[in-house]
């Protein structure tokens, strides 16, 4: 099982921006530890981050047809961008929307997310284990329908 996980601007941040949000840990951490929990599970696992919303809607079309899930981090474009929402939709492919923090427990304008109108699955404020009940779940529901 081949698995995509796409995080979007400012996650490469990560251990700077906010610690009190998003904890003291770096991008590295993050891919280190999705890579270990990908290891573990048996699957084969590429990272991905950029902070710009096109590259973001190019590696969803990319993996058309290449792999079995994406997990996708969208940070602030998850509020704001229809684009990609409609990669996510277009591409067909099952895919698990996760946040570091709780959204629902932000700010107003964080609790609207375009990106869940297309996700599988969403989860939210479990920190980095989100990742890893996001490649779980791929796991345990491939071939299924969509939510």
């Amino acid at each position: 099982m081949k698995i995509w996980v796409i995080n979007g601007p400012n996650i490469n941040l990560l251990g700077q921006r906010e610690p009190e949000i998003y904890g003291d840990k770096t991008y590295k951490d993050l891919i280190d530890y999705i890579k270990e929990a990908a290891y573990s599970l048996g699957i084969d696992v590429e990272c991905f981050q950029s902070n710009h919303e096109g590259v973001l809607i190019d590696w969803i079309h990319e993996g058309i047809g290449k792999v079995d899930g994406l997990i996708i981090n969208a940070g602030a474009y998850t509020h704001t961008s229809i684009a990609l929402m409609d990669a996510v939709k277009g591409s067909g492919i099952p895919t698990v929307e996760v946040h570091i923090s709780n959204p629902k427990k932000r700010e107003d304008f964080r609790k609207i997310s375009y990106l869940s109108m297309a996700a599988s699955k969403v989860i939210e404020g479990k920190g980095f284990l989100g990742y890893k009940e996001g490649l779980q779940w791929l796991r345990g529901n491939r071939g299924k329908e969509k939510r």
